[in-house]
């Protein structure tokens, strides 16, 4: 297990263009994740359904039944 955490931090410490990359993807993870689930993304289920009867509110809204 050494071996390979060695070989990986190795390749990761040699790396000059790569290190740019991997930067931008972990913000763009992070926009993705955090910013969006933030501004956009609110929690539908909890503003309409009694604390307790979550699972019966989707499944009724699923199966579209009233």
């Amino acid at each position: 297990m050494y071996k390979v955490w060695r070989f990986y931090y190795d390749g990761f410490r040699s790396m000059t263009l790569g290190k740019t990359l991997w930067l931008l993807i972990l913000i763009k993870l992070f926009i993705i994740f955090f910013v969006l689930k933030l501004f956009f993304f609110h929690n539908f289920i909890s503003e309409h359904a009694e604390e307790g009867e979550e699972a019966e509110f989707v499944m009724k809204n699923i199966t579209n039944q009233k």
